[in-house]
């Protein structure tokens, strides 16, 4: 099963010790690149837009990549793409996880999400 993660560049470098690659994007349009590029395959890893990395990233094939780690911030800059996504029920998952600066004040956990779901309350 392949993994690859969208963030900031520390928690990049920190996946990267685990064996997970993955692309520090620092901006909506270079979030938004990547995102397309690893779920639909368009264009090259030449269309997103450059930043400060200076090595090529090595993007999943096609139907390679199973779960896909992004960071609440790149979710908010994924914004309706990113829920058009998660509804098409296609791989690769995502996986939500709070950026280096901790948990995004007013965003739900999933466990939140569940636990309100099914009336459990503590």
């Amino acid at each position: 099963m392949e993994y690859f993660f969208l963030g900031e560049t520390e928690l990049v470098i920190a996946f990267r010790f685990i064996g997970i690659e993955g692309m520090a994007v620092n901006s909506s349009g270079e979030a938004i690149a990547a995102f397309r590029k690893i779920t639909e395959g368009f264009g090259d890893a030449a269309d997103i837009p450059p930043s400060d990395q200076s090595e090529k990233v090595r993007f999943p094939s096609a139907g390679g990549c199973h779960i896909l780690l992004i960071t609440e911030e790149v979710a908010v800059w994924l914004g309706d793409l990113l829920i058009d996504w998660q509804l098409s029920g296609r791989y690769p998952l995502l996986v939500e996880i709070p950026g280096i600066a901790g948990k995004m004040i007013g965003r739900k956990t999933l466990v939140d999400t569940i636990r309100e779901a099914i009336g459990i309350h503590v």
